[in-house]
């Protein structure tokens, strides 16, 4: 009888834990501005803020994109994204990691698609959280056509939205 209680309380033990890990992961599934399936990011927390995993397809080829969170979390690819809002700025912060009073929240590297239009990446945001105090669930994740140039507001020059995951 004994066994059987310290084997259910194991069983319990591991099925909290499976739980507490669900807390600290998220997935945002990509969708291009055609409305179908572009790729996946899993997001992480960390100590210090969230790792983000991405592999998308169907961007534009050999160059370097934007990649931002959005303060919204909606992806309507019929009217270009534009339902994801701005980035995510809570401290109202400048746009641009070189702008003098920048970078929001939402601000990122820019990232290189290769050839074939993917973009396989892994980027870290110290600004974030999953969820409370700057937290992006429930937020989106954007891919823009063209590359950021950290300073100009308030969008960088990224131009058209590509690609829209909603961080769940």
């Amino acid at each position: 009888m004994r066994t059987i209680i310290i084997a259910a309380a194991l069983v319990l033990a591991a099925g909290s834990s499976a739980v507490a890990q669900d807390k600290q992961t998220a997935i945002a599934n990509f969708v291009g501005l055609d409305g179908k399936q572009a790729g996946r990011a899993v997001l992480t927390e960390a100590k210090t803020g969230v790792l983000i995993e991405l592999d998308v397809s169907g961007l534009p080829v050999n160059r370097w994109v934007a990649f931002h969170i959005h303060e919204n979390g909606h992806c309507d690819h019929t009217h270009g994204f534009e339902s994801a809002g701005g980035h995510f700025n809570p401290t109202n912060a400048e746009h641009g990691m070189l702008a003098a009073n920048g970078p929001q929240a939402g601000d990122m590297p820019n990232q290189y698609v290769d050839q074939d239009g993917k973009l396989r990446a892994q980027v870290f945001n110290s600004m974030v959280k999953l969820d409370g105090k700057n937290g992006i669930r429930g937020r989106t994740l954007m891919i823009h056509e063209e590359s950021d140039d950290y300073r100009s507001q308030p969008v960088g020059g990224a131009g058209k939205r590509v690609a829209c995951a909603v961080i769940e």
